[in-house]
């Protein structure tokens, strides 16, 4: 697999796209030209510099240093999503497939009531109703996303239950947990890893639209999101402020589906076979 990895073009890029964005989003105090939250009016809608690679928005801050800034906000909260999502829909997943029975019948009936809500309304009815912060944003993200991913893994889950490594540790009297975490989460390591990597793109979406719409991160914080809802009232004026964050949130995005397609061809058993 790891030789199918280093030799997959697709997975090689997007990966390294990734953890190109990553670091510049973690080392942004040192690669950002200029302080993002410094307004200059004086200096609104410059054009591209060597002050300013990416011009200044309509209160004159740096339009690549707020890009830069806005990745820990864009990519952390999705990532953080992605880990509870996948957390506790891994979890639920798990035991509705190993189990059956009653423990199955409860889960799926739950799954199938989340399910069977629109799920972008049903974030912004959380988010109205626990109110506007960051955390709340995660949460209700977790709260309506997981149900998916758990009738997905679930489904993974039932393929393994019944192969003969499971049943022999049965017959020797291996315990619940130790057939879970030993035998089952590692056949069903590359189904979460291409679900994470979906899931961080979908998150990413998500996030950003309900900062767009006032829900998620706040000014003057930089964000994706937020720096397009800003630049909105200015599209005409100044369409680079909206144009540099939409293809950020669109190139980034493209690069998780993408790697979340390679990886199940890089992961996939029976192509390791051939």
């Amino acid at each position: 697999m790891l030789h199918r990895f280093l030799h997959h073009k697709t997975a090689m890029a997007t990966v390294g796209l990734v953890l190109i964005v990553a670091l510049l989003g973690i080392f942004a105090p040192f690669v950002a030209p200029n302080d993002p939250y410094t307004t200059d009016i004086l200096h609104k809608f410059q054009p591209f510099s060597a002050q300013f690679p990416l011009g200044t928005d309509n209160l004159g801050r740096c339009i690549l240093s707020r890009m830069l800034y806005g990745i820990r906000p864009t990519l952390g909260l999705a990532v953080l999503t992605m880990i509870g999502t996948i957390g506790l829909g891994a979890l639920m997943g798990l035991l509705a497939g190993y189990f059956r029975g009653a423990v199955e019948e409860i889960i799926m009936r739950v799954v199938d009531v989340m399910l069977s809500f629109p799920s972008q309304i049903m974030v912004f009815a959380v988010v109205a109703l626990l109110g506007i912060n960051v955390q709340n944003v995660i949460l209700a993200n977790v709260f309506i996303k997981w149900a998916w991913y758990a009738r997905m893994i679930r489904t993974g889950v039932m393929q393994y239950r019944d192969r003969n490594f499971v049943q022999f540790s049965r017959c020797i009297g291996t315990s619940e947990r130790f057939i879970l975490l030993r035998h089952l989460v590692p056949s069903i390591a590359a189904d979460l890893a291409v679900l994470a990597s979906l899931d961080v793109g979908w998150a990413i979406i998500n996030i950003s639209t309900l900062s767009f719409l006032g829900l998620g991160v706040q000014a003057p914080t930089p964000e994706w999101g937020a720096m397009l809802n800003e630049a909105k009232n200015v599209l005409t004026s100044n369409p680079t402020q909206m144009i540099v964050p939409g293809i950020a949130i669109v190139v980034l995005v493209s690069a998780f589906n993408l790697m979340g397609d390679a990886l199940r061809d890089v992961l996939d058993p029976k192509e390791v076979e051939r």
